[in-house]
């Protein structure tokens, strides 16, 4: 099992609330409120962004990216848990056990 700064497929993972959001030119762009930066999802990551509107297993995150994109299981989870540690960095997600 991938493990990365606390991030394993066997946790969950949710938006912090308070961050705006908008669509530009099929790219999520996004205004943290609490830290005043701004942040360029991009396609992908604003996609998985939408995905954790609600708390989700990062395991079921990435299949349902596997099952839309033509890639490698291990690639998926690398680059997933790749962007997740990330956005925890930065505080705009939270991590959990439940």
């Amino acid at each position: 099992m991938i493990k990365n700064k606390g991030i394993s497929l066997n946790k969950f993972v949710v938006q912090v609330r308070g961050n705006i959001v908008s669509d530009m030119g099929g790219e999520k762009v996004m205004l943290s409120v609490e830290n005043g930066k701004y942040y360029n999802l991009g396609e992908i990551g604003g996609e998985i962004w939408d995905l954790i509107e609600e708390k989700i297993p990062v395991n079921q995150l990435i299949s349902l990216l596997k099952s839309k994109y033509n890639v490698v299981q291990t690639e998926c989870e690398e680059q997933v848990i790749s962007f997740l540690d990330l956005l925890v960095e930065e505080g705009l997600i939270e991590m959990s056990d439940n």
